[in-house]
């Protein structure tokens, strides 16, 4: 371990300037753009971001511009493969269609842990109900 710049990580960030990112947030949005900034606590600064969402093999991009990021935020961060991101096994679909499929996949979702929760309830155990959005 020969650098003790504690900074060193977050400066390795200046070598992805101006390259494709993709970016995970920790309420499980992804986003991906241009890395334009990055500063000493890992904010960025995304330029012609898309937020895509998926939903089994189904994908949508809503167009969201620049967008700024708190370090704190991003779980995962990594370059796009440029040659890949052409082959992907997914199908794009309108932001209308993936929107509706994430909609109904979240209240799926929600569906079975209520169903879980009063399957407990009935069985004697206390379980939170409480939902979160990031949780359904």
């Amino acid at each position: 371990m020969d650098d003790l710049n504690p900074l060193a990580g977050t400066a390795h960030l200046l070598e992805e300037v101006d390259k494709k990112l993709m970016v995970l947030l920790r309420d499980g949005r992804t986003l991906i753009g241009y890395l334009r900034s990055v500063d000493q606590f890992a904010n960025l600064v995304l330029h012609k971001t898309i937020e895509r969402i998926h939903v089994g093999t189904e994908y949508g991009d809503i167009e969201r511009g620049i967008f700024i990021i708190r370090g704190e935020n991003v779980v995962l961060l990594g370059e796009i493969d440029r040659d890949k991101e052409k082959n992907l096994p997914l199908k794009e679909v309108s932001v209308e269609d993936i929107l509706d499929s994430q909609r109904r996949e979240q209240e799926q979702r929600y569906e079975k842990h209520r169903l879980i929760s009063k399957a407990l309830k009935e069985r004697g155990l206390n379980v939170n109900t409480e939902l979160t959005h990031e949780e359904y």
